[in-house]
């Protein structure tokens, strides 16, 4: 069975951080890039990072830059998403999917119709 397995959420104090992980079942991580995504309620879902299959580059959208960082193990199959410097706003269900296109990908922010494989989400929660 092909699936992606999101861990690593929680409640979180404004300004503290946070790592998500995303592992993967059934295939391997390494055939295309792979993106983070999340939505919050009432809202629409939106990407939030991705990173190229080899990690060698990575794209996140202007809400986070510079706050979270995206990375990843292809020996153990996952990508982790550290989150710093949070806000009330980050508040969200946070989404792991992969590029549909083989290769490097993830040429700019990460767009929900070109991923699948969705995981069934983290909830993470900023508050005080």
């Amino acid at each position: 069975q092909l699936q992606l397995v999101e861990s690593g959420g929680g409640l979180v104090q404004p300004g503290g951080s946070l790592r998500l992980s995303c592992a993967a079942s059934g295939f391997s991580l390494d055939r295309s890039a792979t993106g983070w995504f999340r939505q919050a309620p009432g809202k629409e879902r939106e990407g939030v990072s991705c990173i190229s299959s080899s990690g060698g580059s990575a794209n996140y959208g202007d809400s986070v830059k510079g706050r979270f960082t995206i990375s990843r193990d292809n020996a153990k199959n996952t990508v982790y998403l550290q989150m710093d410097s949070r806000k009330p706003e980050d508040t969200a269900v946070y989404y792991c999917a992969q590029e549909l296109a083989y290769g490097e990908g993830c040429w700019g922010p990460p767009v929900i119709r070109d991923y699948e494989y969705w995981g069934q989400g983290t909830q993470v929660t900023v508050s005080s």
